[in-house]
């Protein structure tokens, strides 16, 4: 049995402890640290736990003897390391949201800790543990496609996501959340590169976007400042609030309501009263905010073996998207994340022929989405795997340790770094 106190007590932090309540036998949540009274309270319902066990800050928890094997660290991306580094001296293990840092400096505190105290720091990079990409990696390792030469992969963040976390929503702002849009969005996407690369350093990166779209010069004709209170155009804009949120009810409850969320009064007449409060975000137009990260951006690397690598982030699609396209010396792995199916393609010099194709499907291969939740099927399998690493049990190849996640973040911090100097950035050597 694992214990764990959760510290951050937001949504993706309750999705992994929430694995407790449905292994009860492997892991046992026994804490909670939330500057949030709301949230300690939802956690102490959902979990069980009296008042001595929930706490008002990591500092508080961190000053206290250890309590648990575990931390799950759901704070901010810029409280990420801040929390952490106390709790490893204290002797925890720490199951780390992404992104786990919001600098190459505090990556190389974290990993300079994590060194010297000897514990174990996993990274919630949860694509990993997807079927879709679990299944893609298995055959790469078999050796299916041969050496990788090229990765494409992309990213299309729909118009209701891009607006509510990265218009309007907490990550508007880099020099508030601490991360930029590739970082906060595609650190994933970044990850994965590096994991199908199977440990080959990237030594290159490049990377060309911006906010181009989303700024007060674009917004409609006639437009107001708020959508329900003075916009003329309101009815017939994409990104009204009302469409997004009002007719849609329960669409990104956890981002746009977590104070009606953490009340239980989730009535279309208090969400309206909400969007009607002009000191609300949520109530802003799109155009018209102080948010500044991008919405788009694309990302070029190379790799040690001179394979290369490209990832384009789009924020306002029409549809939601991930997909990827492996490109090897003997064969070819493509598809859509989001269908849940990929190909599998080899070349046929035979006359008449130009290649063999096969379609797969992760259902008919006794995987479905719906079995383990989010992200594809990753988030409850990642907190699965956390408490068997714990336990000794070997991981899954899909583990995904402080030190094998740095490169992915490296990539991430420089191609920001390419994009806002108009230079390609080389890796720093070790």
């Amino acid at each position: 049995m694992i214990t764990a106190i959760i510290v951050g007590a937001g949504h993706r932090a309750l999705i992994y402890a929430g694995y407790a309540l449905k292994a009860p036998d492997e892991l046992r949540i026994v804490g909670v640290a939330d500057p949030s009274p709301e949230r300690r309270a939802l956690a102490a319902q959902r979990f069980g736990l009296t008042a001595e066990q929930c706490f008002e800050s990591a500092e508080e928890l961190a000053a206290r003897p250890k309590l648990a094997d575990a931390v799950i660290n759901g704070t901010m991306d810029r409280q990420h390391v801040p929390t952490t580094l106390p709790l490893l001296e204290r002797g925890y293990d720490v199951l780390l949201e992404k992104p786990f840092a919001v600098s190459e400096q505090e990556l190389r505190r974290l990993e300079q800790t994590v060194r010297r105290t000897g514990r174990r720091v996993m990274i919630c990079h949860v694509l990993r543990y997807a079927p879709f990409y679990a299944e893609l990696k298995r055959r790469v390792l078999a050796g299916e496609i041969g050496d990788i030469v090229t990765l494409e992969t992309a990213e299309h963040v729909s118009y209701h996501h891009y607006s509510t976390a990265f218009a309007r929503g907490k990550w508007r702002r880099e020099d508030v959340c601490g991360s930029s849009f590739l970082m906060s969005k595609c650190c994933h996407d970044l990850d994965l590169l590096t994991w199908f690369k199977s440990g080959v350093a990237p030594v290159r990166v490049a990377s060309f976007g911006g906010r181009r779209f989303f700024t007060r010069e674009n917004a409609p004709a006639n437009s107001g400042e708020h959508c329900l209170l003075d916009c003329p155009v309101e009815a017939e804009c994409p990104y009204s609030v009302r469409k997004l949120y009002l007719n849609h009810p329960d669409r990104w409850v956890f981002y746009v309501w977590p104070e009606l969320e953490d009340s239980g009064d989730l009535s279309i007449e208090s969400k309206t009263a909400r969007l009607r409060d002009p000191a609300n975000p949520y109530s802003r137009c799109i155009w018209k905010l102080d948010n500044n990260v991008a919405d788009r951006q694309s990302v070029l690397v190379e790799f040690a073996d001179g394979s290369v690598a490209t990832h384009n982030l789009v924020g306002g699609t029409c549809r939601p998207m991930r997909k990827i396209h492996l490109l090897g010396t003997a064969g070819e792995l493509e598809g859509v994340f989001d269908d849940n199916k990929f190909t599998l393609r080899h070349m046929d010099a035979r006359p008449g022929h130009e290649f063999t194709e096969q379609v797969f499907n992760l259902a008919d291969l006794g995987d479905t989405t719906g079995a383990f939740g989010g992200h594809g099927g990753g988030d409850e399998r990642l907190a699965a795997d956390f408490v068997s690493l714990l336990s000794g049990r070997t991981p899954s190849i899909s583990c995904t340790m402080l030190s094998d996640s740095i490169n992915g973040h490296l990539i991430g911090f420089l191609a920001d770094r390419s994009m806002n100097s108009n230079q390609v950035m080389t890796l720093p050597r070790e």
